[in-house]
């Protein structure tokens, strides 16, 4: 595939929005109370691999077009009165001596809202896609440099799993440099809602009371376990620069709402502490969060 291509195919892979029909469900669950916004469109981040070595080795690819010849394991979700299931719906595989990659594509099926459905599991595809066409071309480029050893794997963890929420992490693994990332999506299978974090709330606000939090339970953490707990934060001995410390988090940080119905702020590898302390997550007192939560639908 030429680099135009991969270049029309991230395209067309941000160009994916939720469907309009949603907006009508948002408006019905704001006439009941419930969600006070949300947004019918993600600005998704990048999920491809910067790859900073390869391999020579030729590849042979197994599913790399959407066929019939695809892995399709079923994972049965235990959902309480729900037919939803989470599916591994395609697996992009290469496996040769120098040269590994394996990447797992969910699909959701069972929501009532069918469009809302296919729109998720059609970013899900464009995604896979995208990172392991990323793959190709940095193995391409490799052969024409020497080569060296190269990875990657992408997969999916459901996080969340009961009567109203589904929380889906997906992330991608670099085995060569050590580089990854991670998405998450949390669904309200009720109301076929894709819940955003600035839906959850009044206004941004939460913004700077989440923060405050973390930083105070980082601290916290650091000064229970020193030998294994690290953060670049004020407070903490640290010897970057003031910048690069944790200040506050974005407007759309990576989260989930765990089983308790608690708001669970993650970030990255590399984003709040080095790269050997790997991810990092915090769980978010409900009490802090009363007085500007739009309601207790979902965080209680």
């Amino acid at each position: 595939m030429t680099h135009r291509k991969l270049e029309d195919l991230k395209t067309d892979f941000k160009n994916i929005q939720i469907p309009d029909e949603l907006e009508f469900v948002v408006r019905k669950a704001l006439q009941q109370g419930g969600v006070q916004q949300v947004s019918k469109k993600k600005n998704h981040k990048k999920l491809y691999s910067v790859l900073t070595t390869a391999a020579i080795a030729t590849i042979f690819v197994t599913g790399v077009n959407t066929n019939q010849s695809f892995a399709a394991t079923f994972s049965k979700v235990p959902i309480l009165n729900s037919l939803v299931k989470v599916v591994t719906f395609h697996e992009f595989t290469v496996n040769e001596e120098q040269t590994k990659a394996n990447i797992k594509v969910p699909k959701i099926t069972g929501l009532k809202d069918k469009k809302f459905e296919e729109s998720l599991n059609e970013k899900y595809l464009a995604q896979g896609k995208e990172l392991f066409e990323s793959f190709k071309h940095d193995v391409n480029y490799s052969q024409s440099v020497g080569g060296a050893h190269l990875g990657i794997k992408g997969g999916y963890e459901v996080k969340t799993d009961n009567n109203q929420i589904l929380s889906i992490k997906r992330y991608e693994i670099s085995s060569s440099n050590g580089y990854s990332v991670t998405q998450l999506d949390t669904i309200d299978k009720q109301n076929d809602i894709l819940i955003t974090l600035p839906s959850l709330f009044k206004n941004e606000d939460y913004i700077n009371i989440i923060s405050e939090n973390i930083k105070k339970q980082m601290i916290e953490r650091y000064n229970a376990d020193k030998e294994n707990v690290y953060y670049w934060v004020e407070g903490i001995p640290n010897d970057i620069n003031s910048e690069g410390l944790f200040k506050k988090i974005k407007k759309e940080q990576n989260f989930y709402i765990n089983k308790d119905g608690k708001l669970v702020i993650c970030f990255d590898k590399y984003e709040v502490s080095p790269g050997a302390y790997g991810e990092s997550e915090f769980i978010i007192p409900s009490t802090i969060l009363k007085n500007v939560l739009v309601s207790n639908t979902y965080i209680h």
